[in-house]
């Protein structure tokens, strides 16, 4: 059988993106049909808002593949292989633990307080073993009716199934795991906070 990939974007972020880059054009039109000779002032802290939200909201994403999982973040994209993830928590944010180091999912925070006084026991049903902390307690971002949990137990589902086929050859890669840093946002934001502060300022 094979295996179906699962990608996940938060529905709300991207809304939220969508329509804060929809004011943001709005606003610079505006600007510059009210006022042509302060746009070259005003125009880039517009700017730099809509592409915030853009790279903040609309851009993270958690694709699980067949051979590791993708974590696309704000400012860097990671590939993890499966034999490297050592453990999945949910405490902040859905976040996954490797050889390396962790590496939190943007797109899974943990829920809010709000969300998660109305949780049950039947909500954590099937959750995996792995989940458990010493004394088998449950965080509530680990239930199957949060993004969070739901999205972890997918990967620990899994992870666990390969771990106990013994499908992960001894020793991990260091190399295995691969990171990409987002050097055009990154710049695109420095060039435009620089601008918003000259502009300000001048």
């Amino acid at each position: 059988m094979s295996f179906q990939e699962v990608r996940y974007r938060p529905v709300f972020g991207r809304v939220l993106a969508l329509v804060t880059v929809v004011v943001c054009a709005l606003g610079a039109v505006a600007l510059l049909v009210t006022d042509p000779a302060s746009t070259l002032r005003y125009i880039w802290p517009v700017l730099l808002v809509g592409v915030l939200a853009w790279a903040v909201f609309w851009r993270p994403s958690l694709l699980v593949q067949e051979h590791g999982i993708t974590v696309e973040n704000v400012l860097r994209t990671s590939f993890v292989p499966w034999p490297s993830i050592t453990a999945i928590d949910t405490r902040y944010s859905l976040t996954l633990h490797t050889a390396n180091g962790r590496i939190a999912v943007w797109a899974a925070p943990a829920p809010g307080r709000h969300r998660t006084l109305g949780l049950a026991p039947k909500d954590f049903d099937g959750v995996g073993e792995t989940a458990q902390g010493s004394v088998g307690e449950l965080r509530p971002a680990d239930a199957l009716t949060t993004p969070s949990g739901n999205l972890a137990q997918l990967i620990r589902g899994r992870w666990e199934r390969l771990r106990d086929a013994d499908a992960f050859a001894p020793g991990v890669d260091p190399d295995a795991t691969t990171t990409t840093w987002h050097w055009a946002t990154i710049t695109v934001v420095v060039a435009l906070t620089a601008a918003t502060v000259i502009g300000l300022l001048v």
